[in-house]
Protein backbone atom coordinates (compact mmCIF):
# COMPACT_ATOMS: atom_id res chain seq x y z
CA UNK A 1 0.00 0.00 0.00
CA UNK A 2 1.47 3.48 -1.48
CA UNK A 3 1.69 5.90 1.97
CA UNK A 4 1.48 8.79 -0.27
CA UNK A 5 -2.02 7.59 -1.05
CA UNK A 6 -2.62 7.24 2.57
CA UNK A 7 -0.94 11.05 3.21
CA UNK A 8 -3.65 12.27 0.77
CA UNK A 9 -6.77 10.95 2.23
CA UNK A 10 -5.12 11.48 5.54
CA UNK A 11 -4.59 15.45 4.53
CA UNK A 12 -8.15 15.65 2.63
CA UNK A 13 -10.31 14.77 5.43
CA UNK A 14 -8.04 17.38 7.86
CA UNK A 15 -7.98 20.38 5.49
CA UNK A 16 -11.45 19.58 3.89
CA UNK A 17 -10.21 19.84 0.40
CA UNK A 18 -7.85 17.60 -1.93
CA UNK A 19 -6.44 20.86 -3.01
CA UNK A 20 -5.83 21.71 0.52
CA UNK A 21 -3.97 18.37 0.75
CA UNK A 22 -2.05 18.85 -2.06
CA UNK A 23 -0.77 21.85 -0.91
CA UNK A 24 -0.03 20.43 2.06
CA UNK A 25 1.92 17.69 1.13
CA UNK A 26 3.43 19.58 -2.04
CA UNK A 27 1.77 17.89 -4.51
CA UNK A 28 -0.44 19.12 -7.56
CA UNK A 29 -4.04 18.57 -7.40
CA UNK A 30 -3.88 16.03 -10.20
CA UNK A 31 -1.36 14.08 -8.57
CA UNK A 32 -3.32 14.24 -5.52
CA UNK A 33 -6.56 13.06 -7.23
CA UNK A 34 -4.65 10.30 -8.94
CA UNK A 35 -3.32 8.97 -5.91
CA UNK A 36 -6.37 9.21 -4.17
CA UNK A 37 -8.15 7.44 -6.63
CA UNK A 38 -5.24 4.20 -6.94
CA UNK A 39 -5.93 3.94 -3.43
CA UNK A 40 -9.85 3.63 -3.88
CA UNK A 41 -8.79 1.18 -6.70
CA UNK A 42 -6.85 -0.75 -4.23
CA UNK A 43 -9.18 -0.75 -1.87
CA UNK A 44 -12.55 -1.51 -3.89
CA UNK A 45 -14.13 1.01 -2.20
CA UNK A 46 -15.04 4.81 -2.70
CA UNK A 47 -13.36 6.84 0.28
CA UNK A 48 -14.45 10.59 -1.16
CA UNK A 49 -17.51 11.41 -1.93
CA UNK A 50 -17.30 14.94 -4.45
CA UNK A 51 -19.84 17.34 -4.95
CA UNK A 52 -19.49 20.96 -7.01
CA UNK A 53 -19.47 22.35 -3.12
CA UNK A 54 -18.22 20.34 -0.96
CA UNK A 55 -15.65 16.61 0.12
CA UNK A 56 -16.41 14.24 2.81
CA UNK A 57 -15.46 10.73 3.76
CA UNK A 58 -17.48 8.46 2.78
CA UNK A 59 -19.01 5.75 5.16
CA UNK A 60 -16.17 3.31 3.82
CA UNK A 61 -13.52 6.20 4.01
CA UNK A 62 -14.84 7.10 7.99
CA UNK A 63 -14.17 3.68 8.76
CA UNK A 64 -10.77 3.74 6.81
CA UNK A 65 -9.21 6.56 8.20
CA UNK A 66 -7.59 5.58 11.48
CA UNK A 67 -6.06 2.19 9.69
CA UNK A 68 -4.62 5.18 7.30
CA UNK A 69 -3.93 7.57 10.13
CA UNK A 70 -2.27 4.19 12.47
CA UNK A 71 0.23 3.44 9.28
CA UNK A 72 1.42 6.73 8.75
CA UNK A 73 1.95 6.92 12.35
CA UNK A 74 4.07 3.53 12.44
CA UNK A 75 6.18 4.93 9.14
CA UNK A 76 7.10 8.03 10.57
CA UNK A 77 8.17 5.69 14.33
CA UNK A 78 10.04 3.29 11.60
CA UNK A 79 11.92 5.78 9.74
CA UNK A 80 13.05 7.79 13.01
CA UNK A 81 14.14 4.81 14.26
CA UNK A 82 16.79 4.07 11.22
CA UNK A 83 17.15 7.79 11.50
CA UNK A 84 17.47 8.84 15.02
CA UNK A 85 17.28 11.40 16.98
CA UNK A 86 20.17 13.30 15.07
CA UNK A 87 19.46 12.47 11.72
CA UNK A 88 21.05 14.48 8.86
CA UNK A 89 19.56 18.13 8.23
CA UNK A 90 19.37 19.26 4.70
CA UNK A 91 17.22 21.07 1.78
CA UNK A 92 15.45 23.90 2.03
CA UNK A 93 14.10 25.15 5.47
CA UNK A 94 10.99 28.04 4.57
CA UNK A 95 10.30 29.94 8.16
CA UNK A 96 8.03 32.82 8.55
CA UNK A 97 7.74 35.08 12.06
CA UNK A 98 7.20 38.38 12.86
CA UNK A 99 9.16 41.72 12.21
CA UNK A 100 10.47 42.11 15.70
CA UNK A 101 10.83 38.55 17.03
CA UNK A 102 12.05 37.34 13.80
CA UNK A 103 14.92 40.43 13.89
CA UNK A 104 15.63 39.75 17.64
CA UNK A 105 15.41 35.92 17.69
CA UNK A 106 14.80 34.08 15.23
CA UNK A 107 17.28 35.19 12.90
CA UNK A 108 20.77 34.93 15.24
CA UNK A 109 19.42 31.45 15.78
CA UNK A 110 19.72 30.88 12.13
CA UNK A 111 23.07 31.75 11.81
CA UNK A 112 24.20 28.97 14.65
CA UNK A 113 21.54 26.77 13.05
CA UNK A 114 23.17 26.90 9.49
CA UNK A 115 26.65 26.66 10.59
CA UNK A 116 26.02 23.27 12.57
CA UNK A 117 23.85 22.33 9.50
CA UNK A 118 25.71 23.45 6.20
CA UNK A 119 23.35 20.92 4.17
CA UNK A 120 20.68 23.50 5.26
CA UNK A 121 19.53 26.33 3.45
CA UNK A 122 17.06 28.75 4.82
CA UNK A 123 14.39 31.21 3.36
CA UNK A 124 13.09 33.53 6.37
CA UNK A 125 10.29 36.12 5.28
CA UNK A 126 9.57 38.66 8.26
CA UNK A 127 6.45 39.88 8.05
CA UNK A 128 3.56 40.86 10.97
CA UNK A 129 0.71 40.09 8.84
CA UNK A 130 -0.75 36.50 9.01
CA UNK A 131 1.06 33.88 6.50
CA UNK A 132 -0.94 31.40 5.26
CA UNK A 133 1.88 29.02 5.71
CA UNK A 134 -0.35 25.97 3.53
CA UNK A 135 -0.54 27.91 0.43
CA UNK A 136 2.65 29.85 0.17
CA UNK A 137 4.47 26.87 0.68
CA UNK A 138 6.32 26.91 4.53
CA UNK A 139 7.25 24.61 6.71
CA UNK A 140 6.79 26.77 10.15
CA UNK A 141 5.40 29.80 11.15
CA UNK A 142 6.82 30.89 14.71
CA UNK A 143 3.59 33.22 16.30
CA UNK A 144 3.36 34.78 19.03
CA UNK A 145 -0.44 34.81 20.13
CA UNK A 146 -3.67 33.02 21.81
CA UNK A 147 -3.66 30.27 19.32
CA UNK A 148 -6.78 29.62 17.63
CA UNK A 149 -8.47 26.13 16.67
CA UNK A 150 -7.32 25.39 13.60
CA UNK A 151 -6.45 22.37 11.14
CA UNK A 152 -2.60 23.00 11.59
CA UNK A 153 -0.29 21.56 14.30
CA UNK A 154 1.30 23.58 17.14
CA UNK A 155 3.88 23.23 19.40
CA UNK A 156 4.13 25.84 22.46
CA UNK A 157 8.12 26.64 22.87
CA UNK A 158 7.86 29.54 25.30
CA UNK A 159 5.44 31.65 28.00
CA UNK A 160 5.89 35.06 26.35
CA UNK A 161 4.91 37.16 29.72
CA UNK A 162 4.11 41.30 28.40
CA UNK A 163 4.48 44.62 29.99
CA UNK A 164 3.28 48.07 29.95
CA UNK A 165 6.13 50.64 29.11
CA UNK A 166 6.37 53.76 28.60
CA UNK A 167 9.16 56.51 28.06
CA UNK A 168 10.56 58.52 31.28
CA UNK A 169 9.80 61.81 28.73
CA UNK A 170 6.12 60.72 28.54
CA UNK A 171 5.72 59.86 32.31
CA UNK A 172 7.13 63.15 33.08
CA UNK A 173 4.32 65.19 30.92
CA UNK A 174 1.40 62.59 31.37
CA UNK A 175 1.90 61.34 34.51
CA UNK A 176 1.72 57.30 35.68
CA UNK A 177 -1.04 55.48 35.94
CA UNK A 178 -1.30 53.57 38.37
CA UNK A 179 -4.91 51.28 38.04
CA UNK A 180 -6.60 49.83 34.75
CA UNK A 181 -9.15 52.54 34.50
CA UNK A 182 -6.72 55.18 34.50
CA UNK A 183 -5.43 53.87 31.52
CA UNK A 184 -8.47 55.38 29.59
CA UNK A 185 -6.63 59.07 30.05
CA UNK A 186 -3.53 57.95 28.47
CA UNK A 187 -2.04 57.72 24.88
CA UNK A 188 -1.91 53.92 24.05
CA UNK A 189 -0.33 52.11 21.36
CA UNK A 190 -1.64 50.03 19.30
CA UNK A 191 -1.99 47.66 16.93
CA UNK A 192 -3.87 48.64 13.98
CA UNK A 193 -7.69 47.42 13.88
CA UNK A 194 -7.27 46.13 17.22
CA UNK A 195 -8.03 48.50 20.05
CA UNK A 196 -8.65 46.76 23.16
CA UNK A 197 -5.78 45.07 25.37
CA UNK A 198 -6.51 42.01 27.55
CA UNK A 199 -5.37 42.22 31.81
CA UNK A 200 -5.19 39.51 34.28
CA UNK A 201 -7.34 40.76 36.64
CA UNK A 202 -7.48 37.73 39.57
CA UNK A 203 -8.54 34.59 38.01
CA UNK A 204 -10.57 36.79 35.58
CA UNK A 205 -9.57 38.47 31.85
CA UNK A 206 -10.60 41.45 31.10
CA UNK A 207 -10.60 43.47 28.09
CA UNK A 208 -10.56 47.53 27.65
CA UNK A 209 -10.59 49.88 25.24
CA UNK A 210 -6.99 51.46 24.43
CA UNK A 211 -6.77 54.51 22.46
CA UNK A 212 -4.72 56.92 21.46
CA UNK A 213 -3.54 59.04 18.68
CA UNK A 214 -0.78 56.38 17.23
CA UNK A 215 -1.45 52.94 16.06
CA UNK A 216 0.50 50.39 13.24
CA UNK A 217 0.50 47.69 12.06
CA UNK A 218 4.57 46.69 13.24
CA UNK A 219 5.27 46.19 16.66
CA UNK A 220 8.78 47.75 15.90
CA UNK A 221 6.97 50.41 14.88
CA UNK A 222 4.98 51.00 17.95
CA UNK A 223 8.17 50.38 19.99
CA UNK A 224 9.72 52.66 18.63
CA UNK A 225 7.01 55.66 18.84
CA UNK A 226 6.91 54.18 22.62
CA UNK A 227 10.81 54.83 22.96
CA UNK A 228 10.02 58.33 21.24
CA UNK A 229 7.49 59.45 23.82
CA UNK A 230 4.67 59.05 22.25
CA UNK A 231 2.10 56.65 24.50
CA UNK A 232 2.18 53.63 26.40
CA UNK A 233 2.62 50.27 24.77
CA UNK A 234 1.73 46.62 25.52
CA UNK A 235 5.03 44.57 24.77
CA UNK A 236 6.53 41.33 24.90
CA UNK A 237 8.95 41.11 27.38
CA UNK A 238 12.01 39.72 25.38
CA UNK A 239 11.01 43.11 23.11
CA UNK A 240 11.88 45.18 25.60
CA UNK A 241 14.05 44.05 28.12
CA UNK A 242 17.05 45.97 26.70
CA UNK A 243 15.48 49.37 26.83
CA UNK A 244 14.14 48.57 30.22
CA UNK A 245 17.87 47.58 32.08
CA UNK A 246 19.47 50.87 30.40
CA UNK A 247 16.64 53.46 31.53
CA UNK A 248 15.19 54.36 27.91
CA UNK A 249 11.88 52.37 28.61
CA UNK A 250 9.96 52.44 31.97
CA UNK A 251 8.10 49.09 33.38
CA UNK A 252 4.44 49.91 34.63
CA UNK A 253 2.81 47.76 37.39
CA UNK A 254 -1.09 48.25 37.95
CA UNK A 255 -2.36 47.73 41.48
CA UNK A 256 -5.15 45.87 39.59
CA UNK A 257 -3.96 44.32 36.57
CA UNK A 258 -1.17 42.88 34.36
CA UNK A 259 -1.14 42.46 30.78
CA UNK A 260 -2.24 38.59 29.34
CA UNK A 261 0.56 36.81 28.70
CA UNK A 262 0.79 34.95 25.18
CA UNK A 263 2.51 31.51 24.08
CA UNK A 264 5.33 31.63 21.45
CA UNK A 265 4.39 28.50 19.00
CA UNK A 266 6.01 26.75 16.29
CA UNK A 267 3.07 25.97 13.56
CA UNK A 268 3.37 24.09 10.58
CA UNK A 269 1.47 22.57 8.39
CA UNK A 270 1.34 18.45 9.06
CA UNK A 271 2.54 15.94 11.62
CA UNK A 272 3.21 13.95 8.68
CA UNK A 273 7.15 13.12 7.85
CA UNK A 274 8.04 16.59 8.89
CA UNK A 275 11.72 17.01 7.93
CA UNK A 276 14.23 16.72 9.88
CA UNK A 277 15.47 20.28 9.24
CA UNK A 278 12.25 21.30 10.58
CA UNK A 279 12.07 19.17 13.70
CA UNK A 280 15.92 19.95 14.38
CA UNK A 281 14.89 24.00 14.20
CA UNK A 282 11.77 24.02 16.31
CA UNK A 283 14.26 21.93 18.78
CA UNK A 284 16.63 24.80 18.58
CA UNK A 285 14.58 27.37 18.93
CA UNK A 286 12.40 25.92 22.14
CA UNK A 287 16.38 25.32 23.26
CA UNK A 288 16.91 29.00 22.88
CA UNK A 289 13.62 30.17 24.41
CA UNK A 290 13.90 27.88 27.35
CA UNK A 291 14.50 29.90 30.75
CA UNK A 292 18.07 30.63 32.13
Amino acid sequence: MDFQSLAVLVETASAGSLAGAARRLRLTPMAATRLLAGLEKELGARLVQRTTRALSLTEEGLAFLPHAEALLEEQAAALASLKGREGRAAGLLRVTASLAFGRQVVAPLMVDFMRTHPAVTVDLRLSDSLVDIVAEGFDLAIRIALLEDSTLVARRLADNPRRLVAAPAYLAAAGRPARLAELERHECLTVSGAPHWSFSTGAATRRVKAAGRFSANSIDALHEACRGGLGIANLSEWDVREDVARGALVPLALEDAEPEPLAIWAVYPTRRMVPVRVRLFIEALAARLAPG
